[in-house]
């Protein structure tokens, strides 16, 4: 595991998201601290992934579908079950980067350093921009959005150097929905 000193990150890009355009959040930023020591841990390099569930649950309703290239579709992150409401968590250690309003959805963001960024979609932000957070530290409540409120979920993405990865191999192992026959319903 490498420690790192950050300076605070830099003005984000609008385009977090595919086809984010204008203005991201029209509330003014809140003062990011001098410099923040934050762990820099790679998939595999001890042993356990670097990163936690954003909420209790590990299982994945929709996984990563990688696109062809930059602008092709395809599902970039994956969507965590989780009830409306449920505080979400850091995955790691970091700054926020973004906490607010993007296409209509709310979103945080936290860099970990060495170009490793996670973003949760639609969660209602408890954070600021420039706040310093913890693994496991609340930093938003489950919102509607990227799901609808009938299947809430957190959508976990991830982005290395500016580009989406799949999050998967920096969490612990997932717990995929088993689909049974309709003869093991006991309903």
């Amino acid at each position: 595991m490498n420690q790192r000193t950050l300076a605070p990150p830099a003005l984000l890009v609008a385009a977090l998201f595919v086809g984010a355009v204008g203005p991201l959040d029209s509330a003014a930023p809140a003062p990011a601290p001098a410099s923040v020591t934050v762990r820099v841990t790679e998939p595999g390099e001890t042993g356990e992934p670097p990163w936690m569930w954003p909420t209790g649950s590990r299982v994945v309703e929709r996984g990563w579908e990688a696109p062809a290239d930059d602008y092709s579709a395809g599902h970039r992150g994956i969507d965590v079950a989780a009830p409306l409401g449920l505080p979400a968590v850091a995955v790691d250690d970091g700054v926020v980067a973004f906490a607010g309003s993007v296409g209509g959805r709310p979103v945080v963001t936290i860099d970990h350093g060495s170009g490793l960024v996670s973003t949760l979609d639609s969660v209602t932000p408890l954070v600021a921009k420039g706040d310093a957070v913890r693994q496991g530290d609340p930093v938003g409540a489950v919102a509607v959005g990227h799901c609808p409120a009938t299947a809430p979920c957190v959508h976990l993405g991830a982005r290395l150097d500016d580009r989406y990865v799949d999050p998967t191999p920096y969490l612990p192992a997932a717990e995929w929905p088993v689909l049974l026959p309709e003869s093991a319903w006991p309903g």
